[in-house]
């Protein structure tokens, strides 16, 4: 029997390894239990490994902590790789706003910890952790206590980190919950209206040609002469014949073009060629059978990194590529976007011209069950780079880092985006990438979960009960008060809300729950949108609140 005791109970390497893999086994196995529909998810990790630690099963510390930081790496790097395409055309369309949201969330978390500190007279430095286990922020919490130590302080950070923590990671998977519930928000229906393209970035409209200047124009002229992204796929002229439209096709009064147009742009371009009709989309795809509309996979390597224009596809075979779909985020196919590998594009034409481009553009699904892992470890490698560069502000004696977890980050969204100017292949399947995000993620609970539960109970027994509390109010309130201002004043999605909540408390437990709890990517995408900056001001912050507490 010794030497099962020595099993569980010798810190060495093994043993770290049995109680993270039994700690993420048992977490797993409890998030399938749901309670009234609600399930914590993959969260339950967090809590058993508390559990684990407060009855003695303690790991080793070097192997915890890399275990930690190293699931996070995997975590936010993976999403990075995910949603980096569509990142920043994410953020000329609403990345404003969501990071003016997150800034907000991150100044009322200081306001409220800084107002509690006054009321209670509970120290601001202990306040400081807490709010750093409020809002689930190692690297802040690090930072801090750097700061502390430079001037010659004892840490004592920690210890309100571990104790508002759980309830932080809580609060903020709940706070969405409760803003729905405020708000009597249709879940069901909102993600069925957004998987319909009701919430996508782009439509299709009908418009009769009304404008004088535009008769007798040509397709390409009316493109270019509109100097926005358009896309015109079909024609029905005034004989009611329908056609393929190319750059030379004329366009006369009363024509009716099929149009495809970002949301933002429908207005402006409806003034410019005419007015708007009802037409049956059934109209527009038969045509005797002539036209259809494909979605063709880019799986071809040596097309990764080329523009649309740049491959004249639609002179060439005669057809018209309409949208791209990549990492959930549909774009308009102008001639200025570059295509990448599993680029998802719609093509509308005859059946024979859509075989022939579907042969150009790869279209093999196999090709992508390949993994490429260079650029993930290359990636990796330089995240950790850009994290541990320090920047020097004006009146903070401490340099502030992205950390182990921002840089890895803000890699990966510049990889994926800007990969393919070097011909770089970043492109990992949905099961691979998810792969990835479940094994980080999984990790990085574990591990925090056997490092604090040791002193956890008995934090709480000493007086740090106020603490729950204190954190509790820091985490619920500056979500709650910015979730209603998202949906009420700027009519955010639901689960864009909840990824803006997880992202300004660059807390990836909520992510993945919220990920859990759709199969839209608008989680990730408002996640990755504010993360970057969030951790940033996230690490600032805190070591201001030191200062003003020296």
């Amino acid at each position: 029997m010794e030497w099962i005791k020595g099993m569980f109970l010798t810190q060495n390497v093994a043993q770290s390894i049995l109680l993270l893999s039994i700690t993420i086994a048992l977490g797993i196995w409890l998030g399938r239990i749901k309670i009234k529909g609600i399930s914590l998810g993959i969260t339950w990790i967090l809590f058993v490994g508390i559990v684990l630690s407060h009855f003695g099963l303690i790991a080793n510390k070097d192997i915890i902590s890399f275990a930690k930081d190293f699931g996070l790496i995997l975590f936010v790097y993976a999403i990075g790789l995910q949603v980096g395409p569509g990142f920043f055309e994410s953020l000329k369309k609403g990345g404003l706003s969501l990071n003016l949201l997150a800034t907000l969330i991150v100044v009322l978390g200081c306001v409220t910890a800084w107002i509690i500190s006054i009321v209670t007279g509970e120290s601001l430095k202990n306040m400081v952790g807490v709010l750093c286990g409020a809002v689930t922020n190692t690297p802040s919490l690090g930072a801090a206590g750097q700061t502390l130590k430079d001037s010659g302080l004892e840490d004592t950070l920690p210890l309100g980190y571990a104790v508002a923590y759980p309830l932080g990671v809580i609060g903020i998977i709940f706070t969405p919950m409760i803003v729905r519930a405020i708000l009597r928000i249709n879940v069901k229906k909102e993600e069925q209206a957004y998987k319909q393209g009701e919430q996508a970035n782009t439509e299709k409209i009908s418009i009769q040609i009304t404008k004088e200047n535009i008769d007798n124009h040509s397709v390409g002229e009316i493109v270019k002469q509109y100097q926005q992204s358009l896309v015109i796929t079909r024609i029905r002229k005034c004989d009611g014949i329908i056609e393929h439209v190319h750059n030379d096709t004329k366009v006369h009064l009363n024509d009716v073009l099929r149009v495809v147009a970002l949301k933002e742009e429908k207005e402006n371009i409806i003034d410019f060629l005419g007015k708007e009709i009802e037409t049956n989309e059934n109209e527009w795809d038969v045509d005797n059978g002539r036209l259809v509309s494909k979605r063709i996979v880019v799986t071809n390597k040596e097309l990764q990194g080329k523009k649309v224009g740049d491959l004249h596809i639609d002179n060439l075979y005669d057809v018209t590529l309409t949208t791209v779909n990549r990492a959930g985020v549909d774009l308009l196919c102008d001639r200025n976007i570059q295509l990448q590998m599993g680029d998802r594009v719609v093509v509308v034409g005859s059946e024979d011209k859509i075989k022939k481009v579907a042969d150009m553009l790869g279209n093999s699904l196999k090709k992508l069950d390949i993994p490429n892992l260079v650029p993930i470890f290359l990636g990796i490698f330089l995240g950790i780079v850009v994290g541990l560069i320090p920047f020097k502000f004006p009146g903070i004696p401490q340099p502030v880092k992205l950390g182990l977890a921002g840089g890895p980050l803000i890699i990966a969204i510049l990889i994926a985006r800007y990969g393919p100017y070097y011909k770089v292949v970043t492109f990992t399947t949905t099961g691979a990438n998810m792969m990835i995000r479940e094994i980080g993620i999984s990790l990085f609970l574990a591990a925090v979960g056997l490092s604090c539960g040791k002193e956890f109970v008995s934090t709480v027994v000493n007086g740090g009960y106020w603490w729950v509390l204190y954190g509790f109010i820091i985490t619920v309130i500056p979500l709650l008060l910015v979730g209603m201002i998202a949906r009420i004043f700027f009519h955010l999605p639901y689960f864009s809300i909840c990824g803006l909540i997880a992202g300004s408390t660059t807390d990836p437990p909520a992510l993945a729950f919220a990920n859990a709890s759709t199969e839209t990517s608008l989680p990730a995408t408002a996640y990755a949108t504010v993360y970057p900056l969030s951790m940033f001001l996230r690490i600032l912050s805190a070591q201001i609140l030191i200062i003003m507490s020296l």
